[in-house]
């Protein structure tokens, strides 16, 4: 059974920082691509930043490029998103994805159809 479980959500200020971490359990953790995506309530679910099963390859959208990081450490079975300089339009649920095919790598970001397993989802809340 896969299990998808993020942390580190929270209530920042503009221009903090948060990091939100993923652990994935039940599956071969280095095989798959992960991602971020986020959703408001006035949005369709949208990727933020998608990281190939090696870490090798990063994707992120022009909104948070310079801004966000993705990471991955494959030994921990854990994926990562610093978010830094956040702005007030950065308040979402923030989901971890896992891709449903191992070892693919589709540019310009997996798509909703890609997603194997999401994450319950972490609440990012930006004030001013």
């Amino acid at each position: 059974q896969v299990q998808v479980v993020e942390s580190g959500g929270g209530s920042v200020q503009v221009g903090g920082s948060l990091t939100l971490s993923c652990t994935v359990s039940g599956l071969t953790f280095g095989d798959y691509g992960m991602a971020w995506f986020r959703q408001t309530a006035d949005k369709k679910r949208e990727i933020i930043s998608h990281i190939s099963h090696s870490g090798m390859t990063v994707y992120e959208v022009e909104s948070v490029k310079g801004r966000f990081t993705i990471s991955r450490d494959n030994a921990a079975n854990t994926l990562y998103l610093n978010l830094n300089r956040l702005k007030s339009e950065d308040t979402a649920m923030y989901y971890c994805a896992v891709d449903g095919t191992a070892r693919r790598w589709r540019t310009g970001g997996l798509w909703l159809s890609d997603i194997g397993y999401w994450g319950q989802g972490t609440q990012v809340t930006v004030s001013s």
